[in-house]
């Protein structure tokens, strides 16, 4: 890794510096002989010290260097700048305790980092202060050097062109190598199936777009800008052919004409800008940024199921489940055969996909004897439930199908496969209960990170629950209300879940996606537990640490009580809504609804107002 930094940095100055001496900083400083239960003057003096030591050894080495050696000594400091923050754990991990949870969250960010030992226990006690002088000296002797890094995934087509997407293009995959981690993630698109909400992205046109963002409608002119953190809404329904998948050859010609970057790979960019937890910004992906990331496009429409080639019968080819096993062997010539984990994440599609193959990936790697990689599954908005339709409606397309008949449709079309455990649970011909995720999740053998909206858009459309801007009728409310409770209760299992009671779909791609919380716990610091917890239960069998929570689920009953969830904007005044705003806006009854519950009207406004 401080290889690739070293170019980095020379980069910065169109040619590459000679390599300096190590700075003095690089020594660790001396260790505080007294005990270290003892507080007060003596001991921050001695940190001071040591502080002060640290920050003038660096600043006289960086007297004497070169001005060609200036950008790898800021990129030694960077490199320290993590190592500590990642830390071996032992007594340097006792300062993050007495920090605020933003700052735990950062330090620990970088807990399954490769490192080596040092002792910075003398300043231990002002470890936010030495680090924020550390991090300003580097900038300062090397600005451009975290600028330099390379962001982009680059596009690999597969040198076996036989597994191809739907039009025989040959498939492929974007990739950003990141020397010297042992870490992978690989990300399975899956497009949004058609939101009930137009989001509109900030990008503007002819712009590159990063990972999970697509150009819907233009805001409005009048519109006030939308601050970050936020997303902005509009209070119609425009259904579309959604992303998912498609099942008989009438579907799949509309599909083909209507969004052709779904079934072909003729036009993909040859780069891609990762965002959210695809991101190499550690500001906005705490915890995976310095891994190697893998997007794989999804240009199957099987949800990464299918097994059956293009041919004079078949006009189109359903590859899903072998694009993933040759991704696979192409990526253990790249380096995954030395990873230590592999992390198979994915949206929408892509998210059950993740449930449909997680399993076999591992089965794959250990076949080709690699049993040391560790295999796990995060899978995002993919979790459907087979429920009864709000409205019943013929089969069709895509929109109006029921998801069971869809998938029976499907399966048969894309000759689908389904992890043999799950396989054995159902009668012959009933496959198709293995893409609902609370039917496979318990048949699986890598553990698996379900993230899930309550209140799932993709979900509420496939169920015939059209959000048109006017007041919803009173059994549409009351479905997506019971919507919320059966999610909730087939989630309750599930050791390591973040479900929040919000309206939307998708989100570990979104570039906000650290600003959602479900009890005080944001999403990428609930996945760095889950990521403790897997590493400790491997290494000694203790149960998950104290204090670093893995199931959340949110307990209020309607869309968006939640008070971080995405912001709403009306449609037509582009304004912020807060909760109270939108649920009158859907045609919420707050006497009728505070009878229910046995509430005061008052009572249960001020309830809804703080989000309890």
């Amino acid at each position: 890794m401080l290889a690739a930094w070293e170019r980095a940095a020379g980069s910065c100055n169109g040619s590459r510096p000679a390599e300096p001496a190590p700075p003095a900083l690089s020594s660790p400083p001396a260790a505080d002989p007294r005990p270290r239960g003892r507080r007060g003057g003596a001991r921050r003096s001695a940190g001071g010290a040591a502080r002060r030591r640290g920050l003038a050894a660096a600043a006289a080495a960086s007297g004497g260097w070169r001005r060609a050696a200036m950008g790898t000594a800021a990129v030694h400091l960077l490199l320290l700048l993590g190592l500590l923050h990642a830390g071996p754990g032992g007594e340097g991990r006792k300062g993050w305790r007495r920090r605020g949870p933003a700052a735990r969250e950062r330090s620990e960010a970088a807990a399954a980092a490769e490192s080596f030992p040092l002792d910075f226990t003398a300043v231990e006690g002002n470890m936010d202060s030495f680090m924020a002088q550390v991090k300003s000296l580097a900038q300062s002797l090397y600005p451009c050097s975290a600028q330099a890094l390379p962001h982009e995934l680059r596009l690999h087509l597969l040198h076996n062109a036989s597994v191809t997407c739907n039009d025989g293009s040959p498939a492929g995959y974007y990739l950003k190598e990141s020397k010297g981690s042992r870490r992978w993630l690989l990300f399975l698109e899956g497009e949004r199936r058609g939101a009930p909400w137009a989001a509109s992205p900030e990008a503007g046109r002819g712009s590159r777009l990063p990972l999970g963002v697509r150009p819907f409608r233009a805001r409005s002119p009048a519109a006030p800008p939308t601050p970050r953190g936020s997303w902005r809404r509009a209070l119609t329904v425009r259904p579309r052919a959604g992303g998912w998948y498609c099942f008989n050859r009438e579907n799949c010609d509309t599909r083909y004409d209507t969004m052709r970057r779904l079934m072909s790979s003729r036009e993909w960019p040859a780069t891609r800008v990762g965002t959210g937890i695809l991101s190499s910004q550690p500001e906005e992906n705490p915890h995976w940024w310095n891994a190697n990331m893998v997007f794989i496009p999804y240009c199957s429409s099987d949800v990464w199921s299918g097994a059956s080639s293009k041919s004079e019968k078949n006009e189109y080819a359903f590859m899903g489940a072998l694009i993933i096993q040759e991704v696979i062997k192409e990526l253990v010539g790249k380096g995954l055969s030395t990873a230590k984990v592999l992390l198979l994440a994915g949206s929408s599609a892509g998210g059950t996909g993740v449930l449909l193959n997680v399993d076999r990936v591992a089965e794959q790697l250990e076949e080709m004897g690699y049993q040391g990689i560790q295999v796990r599954g995060l899978a995002d908005s993919g979790w459907f439930l087979d429920n009864k339709q709000y409205r019943r409606t013929d089969c069709i397309d895509t929109i109006t199908c029921a998801p069971t008949e869809a998938i029976r449709r499907g399966i048969r079309y894309w000759n689908g496969i389904v992890p043999e455990r799950c396989k054995l649970q159902f009668k012959e011909g009933e496959e198709w209960n293995c893409f609902f995720g609370y039917k496979i999740y318990p048949t699986l053998r890598c553990p698996v990170f379900v993230v899930q909206w309550l209140f799932d858009e993709a979900q509420l459309t496939v169920d015939n629950v059209h959000l048109t801007g006017q007041p919803v009728q009173e059994g549409q409310w009351l479905y997506i209300q019971n919507l919320g409770r059966e999610l909730r209760n087939t989630l309750k299992d599930v050791s390591a879940s973040f479900a929040p009671a919000c309206l939307s779909h998708e989100i570990i791609t979104r570039n906000h996606w650290t600003d959602i919380q479900v009890k005080g716990t944001s999403l990428p610091r609930a996945l760095h537990c889950w990521d403790r917890s897997l590493h400790e239960s491997n290494k000694n069998g203790k149960a998950p640490l104290k204090g670093c929570p893995i199931h959340l689920i949110d307990s209020c009953p309607w869309p968006h009580c939640n008070p971080s969830c995405p912001t709403i904007r009306d449609q037509f005044t582009g304004q912020e809504m807060n909760v109270i705003q939108f649920l009158m806006h859907m045609g919420f009854d707050v006497q009728k609804m505070a009878q229910q519950q046995g509430l005061e009207p008052s009572k249960l406004l001020g309830m809804l107002s703080s989000g309890s």
